[in-house]
């Protein structure tokens, strides 16, 4: 028997605003039943485990131990780019010369996540 990843949580002092964000990045809706006030909402992913954001009473106090990872269609630079525009910052970055390495960034909330390279700007680094 094993387990299976049913969703990654994220603690956020405003679920649906934040719930509202990553839909943004990721281009996936919202669960249909989720409303503005709302304390627990989900973004639905296309494949794997469901974002769900659940609202706490505490804020975000350290650095994430576990964090998301995204790699996207585009170019890691242009997405830098349009997810700074949608409210992240800037937290953190790793990007070289060569066009290695990554941008860590952070949600409206805080919360860290990181931005890698396109899987085609993989491919023609290693061509």
């Amino acid at each position: 028997m094993v387990s299976v990843l049913q969703n990654v949580a994220i603690d956020c002092a405003d679920a649906y605003e934040l719930a509202c964000f990553w839909s943004r990045v990721t281009g996936r809706p919202l669960d249909p039943e989720d409303r503005p006030g709302a304390r627990e909402t989900q973004v639905m992913l296309a494949e794997g485990p469901v974002l769900y954001f659940n609202q706490v009473p505490e804020g975000k106090t350290v650095k994430n131990r576990i964090h998301l990872c995204l790699r996207p269609e585009t170019s890691r630079d242009l997405e830098v780019d349009r997810l700074l525009g949608l409210g992240a910052t800037l937290v953190g970055d790793h990007r070289n010369p060569d066009g290695s390495g990554w941008a860590v960034l952070a949600d409206p909330e805080g919360n860290e996540f990181c931005v890698l390279r396109s899987a085609s700007e993989r491919a023609s680094a290693g061509s």
